[in-house]
């Protein structure tokens, strides 16, 4: 898409960050036990406004043309999380679980909040080139007003 953009319509732009959302039945399993196994998430990637479903339909042709793989789950929708809570995390992911059990324990509900939505996790590091002591991640939670 960002190669059609850029030839097709003159515009080029950078690739954000890769962004999670991450959810379990139990959202304990993220703050006590770390139990990944009870996870389920959705990896995205944010597109400028000018790109549209013509566009990433087209992406998604030459892709599977190209390299032929597993692209039934790749979809382009629309993310509207209002209101959240969010802090940025310097560290391993092995170690956001303090920060999650302070964000979901104590700061939303000291708030007047309470959770909605998906966990939401801003990848800002490469994982691939930075040690896990330095990266970099934006957790975000939406919240709604607790209810009385």
């Amino acid at each position: 898409m960002k190669f059609a953009s850029k030839t097709e319509l003159g515009r080029d732009y950078v690739v954000p960050p890769l962004e999670g959302l991450w959810w379990a039945e139990d959202m304990e399993s993220f703050t006590t036990a770390r139990d990944e196994s009870r996870w389920n998430w959705t990896l995205m990637l944010l597109v400028p406004p000018w790109i549209d479903r013509s566009m990433f339909l087209a992406a998604l042709e030459q892709a599977a043309r190209k390299r032929p793989a597993r692209l039934d789950n790749v979809r382009m929708e629309r993310l509207a999380e209002g209101r959240c809570v969010q802090t940025l995390h310097v560290g391993s992911f092995d170690d956001e679980t303090e920060v999650l059990a302070r964000l979901h324990d104590v700061v939303i509900p000291g708030h007047g909040f309470r959770m909605v939505g998906k966990h939401h996790e801003i990848y800002l590091s490469d994982v691939r080139r930075t040690a896990p002591a330095k990266q970099r991640t934006v957790l975000r939670q939406p919240v709604a007003p607790a209810q009385r």
